[in-house]
């Protein structure tokens, strides 16, 4: 790949590869979009467990982590016994919310579409 040519769009750290680096797995973007759209912005790590069907609590401690070092949320903790844990987006969470949102309205949008896809080995989906 020639640095300045069309190839160099595609290199390993480009912002399209970033992007889905981050969302890779699919909890991070359920997350983001039960924080905004179900809580305001910030909810403690109970109401969030109840809130991801299907997610182990040992599942949403890794992606809380991951979000926390990643900038896309911040973590509280309210002195209290025992003590409550809050996570809140911050203000590139909210950033992040935007095409996450964008691409769960589609899906709703066009659910008909998902439903003809033939399910990935190992899916979960019947």
């Amino acid at each position: 790949m020639k640095p300045g040519t069309a190839d160099d769009e595609w290199r390993e750290d480009c912002a399209p590869r970033r992007v889905l680096e981050l969302f890779a797995t699919k909890w991070t973007s359920m997350v983001l979009h039960t924080l905004h759209a179900r809580h305001q912005g910030a909810a403690r790590t109970g109401v969030l467990l109840r809130s991801l069907p299907g997610i182990s609590k040992k599942m949403l401690t890794q992606t809380v982590r991951d979000m926390e070092t990643s900038g896309l949320i911040s973590r509280h903790v309210q002195s209290a016994i025992p003590p409550m844990v809050e996570y809140r987006l911050t203000e590139l969470g909210r950033r992040f919310v935007e095409p996450v949102e964008l691409l769960y309205g589609w899906g709703r949008d066009n659910a008909d579409a998902l439903d003809r896809l033939l399910p990935r080995p190992g899916s979960r989906r019947g």
